[in-house]
């Protein structure tokens, strides 16, 4: 792994793995494709890592360049003690927007999903003349689409110690493997490799992890009060956007995107018959649909 990356020879379609140090923090992020080409910043969602986008990013590197980095406290990258840390998106975007100046990414189409949409998009409302695109999945800038999922969450946000045993069952194996097998038709089900939710729960195990996402857990309240921003952003500054959301999501209902096409009429929406994770399953759908979408945009 390298600081920053350099040119090469080697095929560009090969994802490689590097690391940057950002506000004294390292952050690990996978690139593929030529660094000249357009570029495209995938923001991954709880409780997985960039490891989510391993293929995607082959499918596309023949024309794009991908960066997918881990946010602090997930995959790869640092995860400090809750006590050395200010867990809350407001500080998950501002080191994703440290990266990006740090690889000199100055103009970017975004890929959001889940916790990756309360990032990326105070991202994009912030600095709005450098996205060129917005692809959403799962992850909402609206009230709809919450689903009673979301009981539990909002009631840990009013009373936390009250309902902290019920956010822990959450962080328990049976509920990562959940969040992968939900809503995905059968003759799709052996598409999807246990090898995901293995990782994304060894990760969880480590020691201190699982307090760093009980606070995010919590911070999450402060994202609702910024969808009226993100919504003027929408609006004032018209981003192309593609959504490609899993109709049977019971996390991020299908509600959730299509509300979007309220302030983006000519957005590009497509509910597939998938669940919360939808590139474990249609990721070859959704390739080609990003493929499409990319080319037609001004970079």
């Amino acid at each position: 792994m390298s600081d920053t990356a350099s040119a090469t020879t080697v095929d560009q379609r090969a994802v490689r793995h590097r690391t940057a140090t950002v506000d004294g923090r390292t952050v690990f992020y996978r690139e593929a494709g030529d660094p000249a080409a357009p570029s495209l910043v995938l923001l991954h969602g709880f409780p997985t890592s960039s490891h989510m986008f391993r293929a995607l990013m082959s499918d596309l590197a023949d024309r794009f360049h991908l960066i997918a980095p881990d946010h602090i406290g997930f995959g790869y990258s640092d995860a400090p003690a809750v006590t050395d840390f200010d867990y809350s998106f407001d500080n998950l975007a501002a080191v994703t927007t440290g990266l990006l100046d740090r690889l000199g990414l100055d103009r970017f189409a975004l890929y959001v999903m889940d916790y990756g949409a309360p990032i990326g998009l105070r991202i994009a409302s912030r600095q709005p003349h450098r996205i060129t695109g917005l692809i959403v999945q799962s992850g909402n800038a609206y009230n709809e689409g919450f689903t009673p999922f979301w009981e539990g969450l909002f009631a840990y946000a009013r009373d936390r110690a009250a309902h902290e045993p019920a956010m822990r069952k959450m962080l328990e194996p049976e509920a990562t493997r959940w969040q992968y097998t939900h809503g995905v038709p059968a003759d799709r089900l052996d598409r999807l490799t246990p090898d995901t939710w293995t990782l994304d729960q060894a990760l969880l195990e480590r020691p201190g992890n699982k307090e760093v996402q009980l606070q995010l857990f919590f911070d999450y309240q402060t994202n609702l009060p910024l969808y009226a921003t993100f919504q003027e952003y929408f609006r004032t500054h018209r981003p192309p956007m593609l959504i490609t959301w899993g109709e049977h999501d019971e996390i991020f209902g299908a509600d959730g995107a299509r509300a979007y096409t309220r302030d983006l009429p000519d957005a590009e929406l497509h509910l597939l018959d998938a669940g919360h994770f939808a590139l474990e399953t249609h990721g070859e759908e959704i390739a080609g649909l990003i493929r499409d979408f990319l080319g037609r945009i001004r970079h």
